[in-house]
């Protein structure tokens, strides 16, 4: 199993628009994509006094092909969205895990 992992600190002037936004639009887009099996999202704890709030979201693919076929077809224009929206409220990484 691959996890792709987003971490986004969001600026807190935003965040509850965003959090809803990710939770009843962004997450079912990605999943609508059938490239991932599960997600969740979770909350960074001790970052309060940043001015923003970090949270990691996670989706969980079957395999490698499935992670690459969503970056080249689907991540593009889903991440547009988000920038679209939230311009530079938030700031992003992403990372690849691998379930041993």
């Amino acid at each position: 199993m691959i996890i792709y992992n987003v971490t986004v600190n969001i600026d807190n002037s935003v965040k509850d628009e965003w959090l809803r936004w990710m939770q009843q639009k962004h997450i079912p887009d990605v999943m609508a994509t059938s490239m991932f099996v599960e997600n969740r999202i979770l909350r960074l704890i001790g970052d309060e006094d940043t001015g923003g709030t970090t949270y990691a979201i996670q989706y969980t693919a079957k395999n490698m092909n499935d992670y690459l076929r969503y970056k080249d077809e689907f991540a593009p224009a889903l991440q547009k969205d988000a920038l679209t929206l939230f311009g530079d409220k938030f700031t992003a990484f992403r990372t690849l895990l691998e379930t041993v």
